[in-house]
C-alpha cells in the first residue's frame, strides 16, 4: 500500500473525498487536480461503447483506457475496474490484477462483491496488489438497477459485507444505490472510507461519472447531477468553426504555414 493510499484513509472521518471517472489523458488531466481518486470504470462501456452492460467490457479494452489516463494522473490514486469474468476465481483474479498493475502502472483494483469474492480479495491483498471493494448495485452481475438496502436480508447482508472486507484488507469501498441510513451505518461501522453513488451524503466521499457531471452524457437517474453543460461549449465552438470555414475566415495567416 503506497502512500497515496494510506493519506487517502487518514481522510476518513476529517474532509469529505472526491472520486471521479476518467477514460482518457485529455480528461484525466483536468480532473486530477481536484481529486483525491480517479477511477477508470468499466462503465466506459456504458459511456463510450454504448453497451448495455458492462459484461461486454474487455480486459484489454481496460488496460488501454487505463494507459491513456495513466498519462494524466499525477497527483490522484488511480484505481483500475477488473472487469468482467476476470477474476472468477484467486488464480485468474491474481493473473489479471498483475497484467492490470504492470501494463497501466495504476495505484489499485477495484472488484464488485462481498463475501463471494472474500478469498479473492484476500489473495490479491496478500500478493501485496491494494483492492477497493464494490458494494450494493453491482453493474457487472445486477438484473436491475433499485436501490439496495430496504428489505432487512439486504441491509444484514450489505452491512455483513463491508466488514468483511474491510477485515480482506481493502482499503475503500463504493457503495452505489445504497439506501441512506444503511450507508450512514456502513460509514460508522468500518474504519475504511466509503464512496458513495447514490448513497447519500452519509458517506465518506462521492463518485460520479465525468461525462455526466459535465452534461456531455444524456443520462437522467436520480443519484447523477449535471454541474456543467460542455456539450453546450462544443456545439458553440463547432459552429463557430464551421462558419469560419465557410466564409474562408480560417485559416488565416497567422494560422498557416
Amino acid at each position: 500500500m503506497n502512500n497515496k493510499i494510506i493519506n487517502f484513509i487518514k481522510k476518513k472521518n476529517k474532509i469529505k473525498l472526491v472520486v471521479l471517472t476518467a477514460y482518457s489523458k485529455n480528461i484525466a488531466s483536468i480532473i486530477d487536480k481536484y481529486c483525491d481518486l480517479v477511477l477508470v470504470g468499466d462503465s466506459l462501456g456504458f459511456v463510450l461503447y454504448n453497451y448495455t452492460s458492462t459484461q461486454k467490457v474487455s480486459l484489454s479494452m481496460m488496460i488501454e483506457h487505463s494507459k491513456s489516463v495513466r498519462m494524466g494522473v499525477q497527483k490522484s490514486i488511480m484505481v483500475v475496474d477488473m472487469p468482467y469474468n476476470t477474476y472468477r476465481n484467486a488464480k485468474e483474479a491474481l493473473k489479471n490484477a498483475k497484467k492490470i498493475i504492470k501494463e497501466t502502472k495504476c495505484d489499485a483494483v477495484k472488484l464488485e462483491g462481498g463475501k463471494k469474492i472474500f478469498s479473492i480479495i484476500k489473495n490479491l491483498i496478500k500478493n501485496k496488489i491494494p483492492v477497493m471493494g464494490h458494494l450494493g448495485v453491482l453493474p457487472q452481475s445486477a438484473k436491475s438497477f433499485k436501490f439496495k438496502g430496504k428489505k432487512i436480508k439486504d441491509r444484514n447482508r450489505i452491512l455483513k459485507d463491508s466488514k468483511l472486507l474491510e477485515k480482506a484488507g481493502v482499503f475503500s469501498i463504493v457503495l452505489e444505490c445504497v439506501e441512506s441510513s444503511l450507508a450512514k451505518e456502513i460509514t460508522k461501522s468500518i474504519n475504511i472510507p466509503t464512496i458513495g453513488i447514490g448513497a447519500s451524503v452519509n458517506c465518506d466521499g462521492q463518485v460520479l461519472v465525468t461525462d455526466d457531471l459535465i452534461g456531455l452524457n444524456d443520462i437522467k437517474v436520480r443519484f447523477v447531477k449535471q454541474f456543467g453543460n460542455i456539450k453546450k461549449q462544443i456545439n458553440k465552438a463547432v459552429l463557430q468553426y464551421k462558419k469560419e470555414v465557410i466564409k474562408s475566415k480560417f485559416p488565416k495567416k497567422k494560422n498557416s504555414y
